[in-house]
């Protein structure tokens, strides 16, 4: 006993302080790993967001457009549910209306991704316990993850502040914060759930599912008011953001009650990793013989699978439906505006407006269900970093049954998905099935062929796989 308690490793990992020892190491491990990612997530959200002025600005030149179209988008309620209220009709104003909210997403998504990468993916991969063997604090690993989502999030709130600035300084402020701080409050939600689940996946998939209910309450609670103030909207996180109301008499203390969430949620991170061992979780896998079900590489790739593909066509259902019911609406969001109607019209043709914006939705769609096969294809890659696919290809099964089994979950799952979209478009419009399904399934050969891309990279350029993503 004596001789291992008076071990240094020991006394490093647990004595007070000395737990975040070996953080500035491992943080800067991390920034390096993520050398390629995090400055591409970093672009893609300031980029999204410093791209929409001058798109405005093109669209609604004039204060009175810009107030006509205030008017008419918060008296729609499917265009509320997409979007948020308006709260003013400056060119700032409807910009942290039209991207700040979807900005925030993909800030969520990058920070529950850094965090998830660098606590239960190295754990999950052997890693975290050699690292956990020298001079590295208990909790060392936890905080340079966090840090590391910091450092991102800090790259976009400085890149939205800077860009927008034209705009009013402190409307920048509001909105760079407001995205940043979002990305912080999913990315200490993620460190939550590595402590409570025993794979990335998992955990990835608990902080995505927790994501993707903010969303639908903002949604609902934005629907049913045009102010923002539903309780609905104030019960979740994106709701918050919206309700800084960046560029429309900022609200500084939704900034506050965000950075309270923030170290709210990481000091019950911090307290969970330190009630667990290395590779433990509180929430364990359920024990118990695989069942005859499993016995094909098919089966298998479908019960690992499923529950992502459940949920991916509940959300395209539901999407299917809010932008089916926008449908009707999109003569009076575009209102008197002549430039809005010929960008609309020239993008689905030489339709007429319904049906372009119809054509725009089911691309929209399209798009969406491009990021699944991606990532479905991206779990072969995954199965075998992570050294679950040796176990599987020991026995009698090719690595071409193997990959098969989970290729036709992917690109099947993409056919499935826009069937589901396109007929959630037809309930929403409440028109024939046989055009909207037919638009759909015209997208399907274009999914594949991302499908393919990414087939390609994991079999031929494995190190290379992330590169799917681009």
């Amino acid at each position: 006993m004596t001789a291992v308690t008076g071990n240094p490793a020991f006394a490093t990992r647990t004595g007070g302080a000395r737990q975040l020892a070996g953080t500035g190491a491992l943080l800067r491990l991390a920034l390096r790993r993520d050398r390629v990612m995090m400055p591409v997530w970093v672009f893609v959200v300031s980029v999204m967001v410093l791209s929409m002025p001058g798109s405005l600005e093109s669209v609604y030149g004039t204060a009175a457009e810009r107030a006509d179209a205030m008017e008419s988008m918060n008296a729609n309620s499917s265009m509320r549910a997409m979007y948020g209220p308006v709260f003013g009709d400056s060119i700032g104003a409807l910009s942290a209306w039209r991207i700040g909210v979807y900005a925030g997403v993909l800030a969520a998504v990058m920070s529950l991704i850094i965090v998830v990468r660098h606590t239960r993916e190295e754990e999950e991969t052997g890693r975290q316990e050699m690292v956990s063997a020298a001079m590295v604090g208990r909790r060392a690993p936890l905080t340079a993850a966090l840090l590391a989502a910091f450092v991102a999030n800090t790259a976009v709130a400085l890149l939205i502040t800077a860009g927008m600035a034209g705009q009013g300084a402190g409307g920048a402020l509001a909105l760079g914060l407001g995205v940043a701080g979002t990305g912080m409050l999913f990315a200490t939600m993620a460190a939550i759930g590595a402590q409570l689940t025993e794979s990335a996946r998992l955990a990835k998939g608990l902080t995505s599912a927790v994501l993707g209910t903010a969303f639908v309450l903002k949604a609902a609670g934005d629907a049913g008011t045009q102010g923002g103030s539903s309780a609905l909207t104030w019960v979740s996180p994106l709701g918050w953001l919206e309700n800084i109301r960046a560029y429309a008499g900022e609200r500084w203390w939704v900034v506050l009650l965000v950075a309270a969430a923030i170290v709210a949620q990481g000091a019950v991170a911090y307290d969970l990793a330190g009630r667990r061992d290395v590779g433990m979780s509180f929430l364990p896998t359920r024990p118990g013989p695989a069942t005859g079900r499993l016995a094909t590489a098919g089966a298998l790739a479908w019960r690992l699978q499923r529950g992502s593909v459940l949920g991916w066509t509940l959300g395209f259902l539901a999407a299917g439906v809010v932008f089916g019911g926008m449908v009707d609406g999109a003569a009076d969001i575009v209102g008197d505006n002549e430039n809005t109607r010929d960008i609309i019209e020239r993008m689905g043709g030489q339709a007429g407006l319904t049906d372009a914006f119809l054509a725009t939705m089911v691309g929209m769609l399209g798009m969406i269900a491009s990021l699944y096969v991606v990532a479905s294809v991206l779990r072969l890659h995954g199965e075998e970093t992570s050294q679950r696919a040796e176990p599987v290809l020991a026995n009698a099964v090719g690595r071409l049954q193997w990959a098969g089994g989970h290729l036709v979950i992917a690109f099947g799952g993409a056919l499935v998905l826009m069937l589901v979209g396109g007929l959630g478009l037809a309930l929403g419009y409440g028109q024939d099935f046989a055009p909207v399904l037919g638009a759909c399934l015209v997208q399907v050969a274009a999914i594949w062929v991302l499908g393919g891309l990414a087939v390609l990279l994991v079999g031929a350029f494995p190190k290379a796989a992330v590169g799917a993503w681009g």
